[in-house]
């Protein structure tokens, strides 16, 4: 889980993650990736048996890239910590992880989003956009490309080589297992509105830009010759 100020809810989101790997019966650890909190959420994530990592590069991308490269198991589970996603739900995650698919992807239009949970602007154009732009770019087959509750092998992650290190990280991600012919399968999940007092750190527009920019510089047939032969 990335952290940066997350005191408010970042002890639900452990629990809960507890409570499922003890009804799993999986051997598990609850990595926290901190970003430089200063709201004491260090302190609360290691009193509920959580490791925690510190991460000096700011960045969503970046701590999630330093927290995926410390972590100890073969599968990787990521998800935000400000309770959004429910991390006492992952048997879906896992059984495709068991069936040897390399990337699981969440998907909230199939699970069910939560009133209040994600802004109109988001669901009906910003998400609705990039997945289309991604999956005609890279013929990708998730239909919720920027779902943050995701499930991957260790060694598919650090195959992938990634670099990016903000909001276009998720991107990356779903681009480079397309791109290197990685096993990729969506499974349902749900997004409920996120338990914090303050604003998300997701920008709406500059995140999106970044996102589309990022797609469009990976592919090169798009960015130059079709483009170029609109503007011929």
């Amino acid at each position: 889980m990335p952290c940066l100020n997350e005191a408010e809810t970042l002890a639900l989101c452990i629990k809960k993650a507890n409570d499922w790997a003890v009804h799993s019966g999986i051997q598990t650890e609850v990595l926290i990736a901190d970003n430089g909190s200063t709201d004491g959420s260090q302190a609360i994530a290691e009193s509920l048996g959580a490791r925690v990592i510190l991460v000096a590069q700011r960045g969503y991308g970046s701590a999630l890239f330093h927290g995926c490269m410390a972590a100890k198991g073969e599968w990787i589970i990521m998800g935000d910590s400000d309770d959004s996603y429910d991390f006492s739900n992952l048997d879906s995650f896992i059984q495709k992880l068991r069936a040897d698919f390399d990337l699981v992807m969440g998907n909230r239009f199939l699970g069910g989003i939560a009133p209040g949970a994600m802004p109109w602007k988001n669901r009906y154009i910003g998400n609705q956009i990039l997945t289309w732009v991604g999956r005609l770019l890279f013929k990708c087959p998730a239909k919720d490309f920027h779902c943050g509750l995701r499930g991957f092998r260790k060694d598919a992650f650090l195959r992938m080589d990634l670099r990016t290190t903000g909001m276009e990280f998720a991107s990356e991600m779903v681009i480079k297992a397309n791109l290197f012919g990685m096993r990729i399968v969506e499974v349902s999940t749900t997004l409920s509105k996120d338990g914090r007092s303050r604003p998300p750190h997701l920008r709406p527009w500059r995140d999106g830009w970044r996102h589309l920019r990022f797609m469009l510089l990976f592919s090169s047939l798009w960015l130059f010759l079709y483009l170029g032969l609109l503007y011929f």
